[in-house]
């Protein structure tokens, strides 16, 4: 199969897609595919234009920003160019955290309590004011984030007014909206799910050696314990799965996708977000999980590429 690993882009994950991208790439050749890897520079549109008749498929190795919010899958439907992972819509809401904590909490999956606040409103009510009414609504420590940004890109922890200010400006280097919550300390897990029907791999647990689990603790080696299976009481384990493809499900998301929890008190479990593109990195957690149940990486790669197809509803036939 001649297939195009789409990688790098312009967003802040640029550089991380571009290693999601060469492993890929490396695992298809293994498995005697035809690759071409793809840059998105400049021209994305052209880039991809140019693949159209050239390829079979197209694999999205594409974090954050123009690639993992449905821009470059709408591209590819136009195209009627056949590609891995989640659809427009389902990409486009899963980027979107505001969004998708709302449609979570409605299909029963527990979310962090938290608020959504747009530019227009902050510059209005001044930063100060602002970080005030968040810290009454939410209390303190809070997470501060940017709505629309990967990687815990954008991303800082507040524990008192001075650094809630702070937090809000940061976050609003990256985006028009930011997403404010509830801090809650307790034990990070992910659950991975890939295949036409979803299977749910073990729950793994991410320890960062600092404070939380940021863009250094992910991708620095030696920063960051990971344990799978995670070692967690009865039950919690298949729950966690349960409500990862319940999150799954509810986004409509297909081919991979990654749901990250946090573990509170009393084993109260709440919902961070979902992934559509997660990392295929030497230090990407659905690698890890994967073989924990003797996945190698070039079948875990293999899975992905079988789930590829068009997702459009409605397509004019030729």
């Amino acid at each position: 199969m001649r297939v195009a690993v789409l990688m790098g882009g312009f967003s802040s994950e640029r550089e991380v897609s571009l290693r999601t991208g060469r492993a890929v790439a490396g695992a298809l050749k293994e498995l005697d595919h035809e690759v071409i890897e793809v840059d998105l520079g400049d021209e994305p549109l052209a880039q991809l234009a140019a693949l159209k008749g050239r390829v079979d498929t197209g694999f999205l190795a594409l974090h954050g920003r123009g690639g993992e919010d449905g821009t470059v899958q709408g591209a590819l439907e136009l195209l009627g160019i056949p590609y891995t992972g989640s659809g427009v819509m389902s990409s486009a809401v899963a980027m979107d955290k505001n969004v998708t904590k709302r449609l979570l909490a409605d299909s029963g999956v527990p979310v962090i309590a938290g608020v959504a606040l747009n530019r227009q409103e902050i510059n209005q009510m001044g930063i100060n004011a602002t970080a005030r009414g968040t810290v009454a609504d939410l209390g303190l420590p809070s997470i501060v984030k940017p709505n629309c940004e990967g990687s815990t890109v954008g991303i800082s922890v507040a524990r008192n007014l001075d650094e809630m200010e702070r937090g809000i400006e940061h976050a609003l280097e990256y985006d028009d909206t930011i997403i404010a919550e509830k801090f809650i300390e307790g034990r990070e897990l992910t659950v991975g799910l890939v295949g036409e029907v979803p299977l749910a791999l073990p729950v793994l647990e991410i320890v960062p050696k600092k404070g939380i689990y940021d863009y250094e603790c992910k991708y620095s080696k030696g920063m960051t314990d990971y344990i799978v299976p995670a070692e967690l009481p009865d039950m919690i384990a298949p729950w966690l799965q349960e409500m990862a493809i319940k999150a799954h499900r509810c986004l409509a998301c297909e081919g991979i996708s990654r749901v990250d929890f946090i573990l509170g008190k009393n084993n109260r479990i709440f919902c961070l977000e979902v992934n559509t593109i997660p990392g295929m990195t030497e230090l990407s957690l659905v690698p890890m999980a994967a073989a924990a149940i003797d996945i190698s990486f070039p079948t875990l790669v293999e899975m992905i590429l079988a789930t590829a197809r068009l997702k459009s509803c409605i397509r004019l036939r030729e």
